[in-house]
């Protein structure tokens, strides 16, 4: 499938945070709660969450943590309707430009090791594998791979 053409990626905004937690709940079994993303937009000065419409709807979003050179992604998700058209590929590289511009030199994440599509598109990025955490997901105990790239 290919990338619909008409997306829009813009720097999250309070009136997105409704949107982001109800896609944050189809995304993931443990989903972050409404107010983390309330949290994160006016508490965290180090936080940094894109978000991609298509006709005015959020498909998708993204955010990491800078702290001095390095950008941490904390979560990335795309609507189930939208997976399979590279949004979250291109999300991906719009977060590394804005980590470049924000002065970062690499980046981490942690991955689920039973999420291949994601696993997949990380090492399609540049991303390797750098270490385990046990029991990281609270939900089933399943480690998380960590993974890293330089910018």
């Amino acid at each position: 499938m290919s990338q619909p053409i008409d997306l829009e990626y813009r720097y999250m905004t309070m009136q997105d945070v409704g949107a982001v937690a109800e896609l944050e709940r189809l995304a993931f079994t443990t989903p972050w709660p409404h107010d983390a993303f309330v949290n994160e937009l006016t508490r965290n000065p180090n936080a940094r969450y894109v978000v991609v419409a298509h006709q005015n709807r959020i498909i998708a979003y993204c955010g990491m943590w800078i702290v001095i050179d390095e950008a941490h992604i904390t979560n990335i998700a795309v609507h189930p309707l939208y997976r399979g058209k590279k949004v979250g590929l291109a999300l991906m590289i719009k977060m590394m430009g804005v980590a470049k511009l924000q002065g970062a030199h690499s980046m981490t994440l942690e991955v689920r090791p039973s999420n291949t599509v994601a696993r997949n598109m990380y090492i399609k990025l540049g991303f390797k594998e750098h270490g385990r955490r046990k029991r990281y997901y609270s939900d089933n105990n399943e480690d998380a791979i960590i993974m890293w790239v330089t910018l």
